[in-house]
């Protein structure tokens, strides 16, 4: 164990405790690093791929004009990130080409540089800020382009016959199928069944000879000839015309045929790049599957004829099919390719536009490129995505947490991707290839489950989409000359030059060996099998590549110098879900930390390994429903992942320079340098989130502060001293009181609700709008008719409420009046008209007030006016814009939960006075049922709160991270340090220890729910109850320990 270093200020450092085994050095990879390299490879390679992919655009005669698209660039945002979110508008970058005309009747060339639109940019936190609100687009989880081979077993005679389909990124799907009767057929773009002869006749094999030759090798089954059935089958043609007819008239029946017809035909489905693209992800998959080697983006000959001959060599069992849920077989689109798609589709809509323009322009010589070209398309399809698209989503901003797993999550929905009603059990199920790739624990429990899920923590994404996880390689041998050879054991004799035995082999090298060792001439030494922590030797591995190696655990016994001790190595071979034992010699890599397999999400559940997945799944999604806090809490017991997941949330304001702190307030931190230059860090002064929560940062440290790099200077909603903290550290008891927690129910301390303890901010958002009507302008005054001074004493001049006011239901927060319908007057209103004038015409009340049930404090007022350049609404003259806080306290139908999926909703507040308490008078915090934890199986809250007790008692914060943590034995030695007595001594106070409790408000979405009189408690359709009432009443006897005639022991 060892104190943990966390970079905070030395007034600040809490002792750390690590109970972890495993020393890991490896560190945790940038949590949102997807997100932001995605949309960095978009901005250089991606905008660049595709301007070249539509480029030149030709004039449909193709004789007349010639556009290209040289370069692009993004320029400097018109405004910062903080005013794009004051303002309400989207933060963006202006998009520059480079365009080229050529005009060809006279050779002449013009250049210009247009205008595209404005390019949403991406924070450094991996959203977008669009409208003012932050979205994050998600990432995509599809079937890669490729090729696949699937079996199916035929009814009536009971053989495996394969089908295979070839996905191209872009273009017509080619299907392959195989009848009972051994016929092969191709079907394109889902159109009408043809022979697979007819198809390779049209692409040049002449003869029937021809076509056999090329599967005369694998398709040489006596029983069985595929090839040579389906030629007998096929008499439609003959020749490479008939067969182009023939396959004209299946993929465009009504039309009249021709061989030049045909012949483009097949061209353009399969040749023409503009029409047909296999992408680089899928040129890539189909050499790997078809053991070809070509680098073109179409089709190929070659390539149909091995998709054939490899379904023949299926069909005879000397080849596998496909895994369509292997995750080698389904690779990720990232933001930066789903904006690229979108961009496509408006360049294509764009071009078809200028192909017009050139078609219909007269004067060649008076054509500009900005003549021709209309952004609108593109600037439409951008606006389309983000505005409207299944993937671009309102950021969860409940808690930092939330933040970051929205950002990291994994969705197989979306435009091109599955639909929940569809997707089958297969691919909703947790599959081996998922290790270190994908949680198998986090996914929601609703219809999505399995279709949204989460990048494990370590994963990162290749070039082509496919998901990495990072292994340690297996070294063998050390260079003589390391310094490091000291404390290795060497697997022969170590010989000098003159055959003198220098190290003994099988005995490890010591100090004065390892000085001679050192002074030989350098030389490969072989010593047991070891690992480092070095990046150089850490490999990431695709899903396909990991089934290629032979992969040890990383909890495999090793020494201090990291080498294999055990002779036997648990393993996983060729992507088998099932584990095996081999010589050490035979493991290539290990894994890099136990928690590589879970989220970051479920990595923060202590003592994981000994909750049931259900539960955990269920703690590690409502750990992002917690709301922020008054007076957040670091857990007692943590995993060591909270600090990362403050820190990449963005939540957290981190030092980027080595210096001291010269200025701390509550607006601002200023930090001077080592270089002399000072920075400001301005911080974020309550501010409501997309959910309505409190976004408030305050400055963690002081002036004269030593700060480094990373060290964190704020902290944020949720978090305590850098860490993340979703909870509150509580004294808690399993034990029943009075029946009043039973079926998951809480009791609760009013200390906790009087100390403020699970007490949180939310700020409500008010608009209004004074508009042009036809009756007159609306107007935002103080001077409402019919309103006394009294419901005016918190309104300025303007009639808009001042910041600070408390305001309560019903009160005015901006005044405005609208016009009324005129009707005909009466003399003593013509009279008032004439002596007061527009004084006294009628008007209406129509100002914002405080709806109904919320009340709080004014914190920040906007004016939105064209005269100061806000984009306003047409026919809009004035928006007033007003965030009113409160603070909620907890209460009785709150939801509290901890982290093992251990939840219930707060029965009862008891005063101090009535809580239970330990024999030195402490009372307890929280009452939980003991009766929920063994049907539930989630032990891990019964470790957590032995070991919280301990580390509460000895003034330490503990971290154990999961399926790495700390052992029964230790927990009872640190109980022992504290002066608890044994498990076997301890009386009624045995379960009163620490947690660490999350809790998410009843107001929002639990209103009080009223029953029907003539129902029971189950509230079920039949039988007023049944099955489960029983079941209620006998847990309810059960926990007040009564006992009747009717209830039985079971």
């Amino acid at each position: 164990m060892v104190i943990a270093d966390r970079r905070l200020a030395p007034t600040q450092q809490p002792d750390y405790k690590e109970f972890n085994s495993i020393s890991n050095n490896v560190d945790v990879p940038s949590l949102v690093q997807v997100q932001v390299n995605s949309f960095q490879w978009l901005k250089t390679d991606g905008l660049k791929d595709l301007l070249q992919e539509i480029s030149p655009i030709e004039d449909f005669s193709g004789g007349r004009f010639d556009l290209k698209f040289l370069s692009h660039e993004i320029r400097k945002p018109k405004n910062t990130e903080r005013d794009c979110r004051t303002r309400e508008i989207t933060y963006s970058a202006p998009l520059y080409v480079t365009v080229q005309l050529v005009i060809k009747e006279t050779g002449e060339v013009k250049e210009q540089t247009l205008f595209f639109g404005d390019l949403p940019m991406m924070t450094k936190n991996g959203t977008f800020v669009i409208n003012g609100a932050e979205r994050v687009v998600v990432s995509q989880l599809v079937r890669s382009p490729g090729a696949y081979f699937t079996t199916k077993t035929d009814p009536a005679t009971g053989r495996e016959l394969c089908s295979a389909k070839l996905i191209p990124y872009r273009g017509a799907w080619v299907e392959l199928e195989t009848s009972n009767k051994d016929l092969l057929s191709v079907k394109v773009d889902r159109k009408r069944k043809a022979p697979i002869s007819t198809l390779l006749r049209a692409l040049g094999y002449a003869t029937d000879d021809d076509i056999r030759q090329l599967v005369a090798d694998v398709d040489d089954d006596p029983v069985h000839n595929y090839m040579e059935a389906t030629l007998a089958k096929d008499t439609a043609a003959s020749t490479v015309d008939e067969a182009l007819l023939e396959f004209y008239r299946r993929l465009r029946p009504g039309e009249p045929p021709s061989v030049e017809n045909a012949s483009e035909l097949i061209q353009n489905l399969f040749f023409n790049d503009r029409k047909y693209d296999l992408g680089r992800v899928g040129r890539y998959k189909l050499n790997r599957r078809l053991s070809i080697d070509e680098k073109t983006r179409t089709l190929t000959k070659k390539d149909i004829v091995e998709l054939i001959r490899r379904m023949i060599t299926i069909n005879n069992g000397r080849a596998a099919n496909d895994d369509i849920d292997h995750l080698g077989n389904r690779r990720v689109r990232a933001v930066g390719e789903l904006i690229q798609n979108q961009l496509r589709l408006g360049l294509l809509r764009m071009e078809r536009v200028v192909k017009e323009r050139m078609t219909t322009q007269m004067d060649p010589t008076t054509t500009t490129p900005a003549a021709l070209i209309n952004i609108r398309p593109v600037v439409a399809a951008v606006r389309e995505f983000f505005g409207g698209s299944q993937l671009s989503q309102f950021m969860d901003q409940t808690n930092p947490l939330a933040e970051l797993t929205h950002k990291r999550r994994l969705s197989a929905l979306g435009p091109g991707g599955l639909s929940r009603e569809r997707a089958g059990f297969d691919v909703r199920d947790v599959h081996a290839s998922h290790y270190g790739r994908i949680c198998p624990i986090e996914t929601p429990e609703g219809p999505n489950i399995g279709l949204l899920g989460s990048l494990s923590t370590y994963a990162r994404l290749n070039p082509y989409g496919f998901i990495e996880t990072p292994y340690r390689k297996i070294l063998r041998s050390m260079s003589s000359a390391n310094a490091d050879i000291q404390g290795r054991t060497p697997l022969e004799e170590i010989v000098d030059e003159d055959g003198k035995v220098v190290a003994e082999g099988h005995k490890p090298i010591t100090i004065p060996v390892a000085v001679l060792v050192n002074a030989l001439s350098p030389r490969d030494v072989k010593v047991m099998p070891y690992v480092t922590a070095d990046e150089a030797d850490t490999d990431y591995l695709s899903a396909d590549d990991e089934e290629e190696n032979t992969i040890g655990q990383a909890t495999t016994p090793m020494d201090a110098k990291s080498q294999i001790t055990t002779q036997l190595v648990e393993v996983r071979q060729g992507g088998s879900e099932a584990y095996t034992y081999v010589h050490p010699d035979e493991v290539q890599y290990l894994d890099i930390s136990p928690m590589q397999i879970v989220s970051i999400s479920t990595a923060l559940i202590p003592f994981l390994e000994h909750d049931d997945a259900n539960r955990a799944l269920m703690g590690s999604n409502m750990q992002r429903q917690a709301v922020p806090l008054v007076q957040p809490q670091a857990p007692l017991v943590g995993t060591g992942m909270e600090w990362r997941v403050a820190s990449d949330s963005g939540q957290v304001v981190m030092s980027e320079i080595e210096g001291i702190v010269s200025e701390s307030t509550s607006d601002y931190v200023k930090i001077l340098g080592v270089d002399g230059k000072e920075i400001e860090y301005p911080l974020t002064k309550f501010v409501r989130s997309n959910q309505g929560t409190s976004i408030n940062q305050h400055p963690i440290v002081y002036k004269g502060d030593r700060v480094v790099p990373g060290s964190p200077l704020a902290d944020s909603s949720s978090t305590d001293n850098g860490e993340l903290a979703l909870g509150q550290n509580l004294l808690v008891g399993f034990m029943t009181y009075e029946g009043f927690n039973y079926e998951d129910a809480i009791i609760l301390s009013e200390d906790l609700v009087k100390d403020d303890r699970y007490t949180s901010i939310h700020i409500d958002k008010h608009e209004v709008e004074a508009r042009e009507t036809k009756l007159g302008p609306e107007e935002i005054t103080r001077d409402i008719p019919n309103v006394g001074e009294e419901s005016l004493r918190d309104l300025d001049e303007e009639g808009i409420v001042r910041i600070g006011a408390w305001v309560t239901p019903g009160d005015i927060l901006v005044g405005k009046i609208t016009p009324k319908g005129e009707t005909e007057l009466t003399a003593e209103e013509k009279l008032l008209r004439a002596i007061f004038g527009e004084k006294a015409r009628d008007v209406k009340d129509t100002s914002l007030r405080v709806p109904h049930g919320q009340h709080g404090k004014v914190t920040d007022v906007r004016i939105l006016t064209k005269e100061n350049g806000d984009d306003l609404q047409p026919g809009v003259t004035k928006t007033v814009r007003v965030w009113v806080a409160h603070t909620r306290k907890i209460n009785q139908g709150d939801k509290m939960a901890g982290r093992h999926g251990n939840k219930g909703v707060v029965s009862k507040v008891l005063p101090r006075e009535d809580m239970p308490f330990l024999p030195d008078g402490t009372p307890l915090d929280i009452m939980l049922n003991p009766i929920g934890v063994p049907s539930r199986m989630n032990l891990g809250q019964l470790l957590e709160t032995h070991l919280g007790w301990a580390a509460d008692t000895l003034g330490f914060h503990a971290r154990t991270p999961v399926f790495d943590g700390a052992q029964d034995s230790v927990i009872e030695d640190q109980l022992a340090r504290a002066w608890f007595v044994r498990e076997s001594e301890a009386k009624n106070h045995r379960d009163l220890d620490s947690d660490d409790i999350d809790w998410a408000r009843v107001d929002d979405y639990l209103n009080q729910r009223g029953f029907d009189r003539d129902r029971l408690w189950s509230d079920a359709p039949s039988n007023r109850g049944t099955a489960r009432d029983a079941c209620l009443r006998i847990w309810l006897e059960e926990v007040t320990g009564q006992k009747t005639e009717n209830s039985k022991p079971s």
